[in-house]
């Protein structure tokens, strides 16, 4: 069987350095904010080309706290609105509804499941203070359009990097935008994966990283005085630890995963099967880091057990829209066809760093049978 994402294989080649991370925190006896954080933030920071990063529990409290720290800078309110794609996976939709404020739902295009820059503007209101752009599966919104459409609104642009690690714009420089802010996850799934939960902000707003940096500790700047209603989300000395050894190899792990997709585009050749639309210049600079390979199929049930049969696992990303689950039943009423389209035709197929050619070969060669 040929797994989805094999995280034993992916974590394999790390392992002595692991062993040494260990021990090392072990010996420091400081396991929360320590050295190891440290060195990620300015590590991190560095990589994506931005002057602060604030390591986090989670890549959700990463965005919980973005909100809530415009809010306490005065730049949000609760209850303003912010935009966020309709398709895009709950945790984004959460994460506003968390800070207490009104998350509004705009189709992607179906040919590349980011939000629709130009469906945006009939959304926009007199309470739109916020964009929430997320990267879905990898491949960068179309973030120009959208920081045109921000800066003419005047409203803050948010971006949720979960699924988007090393992406890169104008085949210059990692996400970043002197204006916005960026939430990172470091799941284990994820393209830079930690061995649990952890998340990270990266901005160059310097008010903006030093309330997050409060906030994440309790509100608390100095120990045992709390400026403000924080909570408790730092990123975990050990799992910076395992990060700091992954992270040099992040740019490298990306190509292989372009490789694979370049593969898939190519040679994959069935009128049942719907590939994504993306946009890759040359083998080095690309939107798209494929934290997921997404096709569309109008029976996808039976394309995913045909694939199982034939010993290649796939995973749908993902089975039910936001706006039709229950804890969102206030937008249960709502209609996004594009949106619920795409969730009801999408399946990811397996791409990973160890993904091996003779696997590619094998993938395409079933699905071309099809």
């Amino acid at each position: 069987m040929i797994p989805f994402l094999d995280l034993k294989k992916i974590n394999e080649s790390y392992e002595t350095a692991f062993q040494e991370k260990l021990k090392s925190v072990l010996e420091t006896g400081r396991y929360i904010l320590g050295n190891e954080v440290k060195e990620f933030e300015t590590n991190f920071a560095k990589y994506c080309g931005t002057a602060y990063c604030i390591g986090t529990g989670n890549g959700f409290d990463a965005l919980v706290l973005i909100f809530k720290a415009y809010i306490q800078l005065g730049k949000l309110q609760k209850g303003d609105e912010v935009i966020v794609p309709a398709n895009t996976y709950i945790a984004s939709i959460l994460a506003i509804l968390q800070a207490d404020l009104i998350p509004v739902l705009v189709e992607p295009r179906l040919e590349t499941y980011n939000i629709n820059p130009d469906l945006m503007l009939e959304k926009i209101t007199s309470k739109t203070k916020a964009i929430l752009a997320v990267h879905l599966y990898g491949q960068l919104a179309e973030m120009d359009a959208i920081n045109e459409i921000a800066v003419a609104n005047d409203l803050l642009v948010i971006e949720d990097a979960a699924q988007a690690h090393g992406t890169i714009r104008n085949q210059e420089s990692k996400i970043k935008n002197q204006k916005s802010s960026v939430a990172y996850s470091f799941y284990p799934g994820k393209n830079l994966g930690a061995l649990g939960d952890g998340g990270a902000v990266t901005t160059n707003d310097s008010e903006l990283a030093k309330t997050i940096q409060s906030l994440r500790n309790y509100g608390s700047e100095t120990k045992y005085h709390n400026d403000h209603i924080g909570v408790n989300s730092r990123l975990d000395e050990l799992q910076a630890a395992f990060l700091n050894v992954k992270l040099p190899n992040l740019d490298t792990e990306n190509e292989k995963r372009r490789v694979i997709a370049k593969r898939y585009l190519s040679e994959i050749n069935n009128d049942k099967i719907i590939l994504p639309t993306v946009s890759l210049r040359g083998t080095k600079q690309s939107n798209h880091v494929f934290h997921l390979f997404v096709i569309r199929t109008q029976n996808r049930t039976n394309l995913q057990d045909y694939l199982y049969q034939n010993g290649i696992q796939t995973v749908i990303h993902y089975p039910i829209p936001p706006h039709n689950q229950k804890a969102l039943s206030l937008w249960n009423h709502l209609s996004f066809p594009i949106t619920q389209k795409i969730h009801d035709e999408v399946l990811s197929l397996p791409i990973s760093p160890v993904l091996t050619m003779d696997e590619v070969c094998f993938v395409i060669a079933v699905l071309n049978k099809y």
